[in-house]
């Protein structure tokens, strides 16, 4: 039974940052793309951040330069550095394991004063 799980959301002041980990329990981890995504309300799913099995990294035009993806093979575990929040960041971030149905449940990212 594949488990994805996310941690590390919480309230953050607009210009703080968080890190967002989140970590998969399957044995394909290490050959699949994982990928940050994130719902605000009233709004689509959006692609945040993705890393491929050979680290190539893509980065949603909104956050180039300020959010930062990372993967651990060897932990199963992927992250998202999350610097200069702004108050249109919040909403709850989800993390994805490869293009299949495999989502961890979302955790809650609040920006603001």
């Amino acid at each position: 039974q594949v488990q994805v799980v996310e941690s590390g959301g919480g309230l953050v002041q607009p210009g703080g940052s968080l890190r967002l980990s989140c970590a998969a329990s399957s044995s394909i981890f290490s050959i699949v793309t994982m990928g940050w995504y994130r719902q605000a309300p009233g709004k689509q799913r959006e692609l945040v951040a993705s890393i491929s099995s050979g680290d190539i990294t893509n980065y949603a035009d909104s956050v180039k330069g300020r959010f930062t993806i990372s993967r651990d093979n060897a932990k199963k575990t992927v992250s998202l550095q999350m610097n200069s929040l702004k108050p249109e960041d919040t909403a709850v971030y989800y993390c994805r394991l490869g293009s299949g149905a495999y989502w961890g449940q979302g955790t809650q990212v609040t920006v603001s004063s």
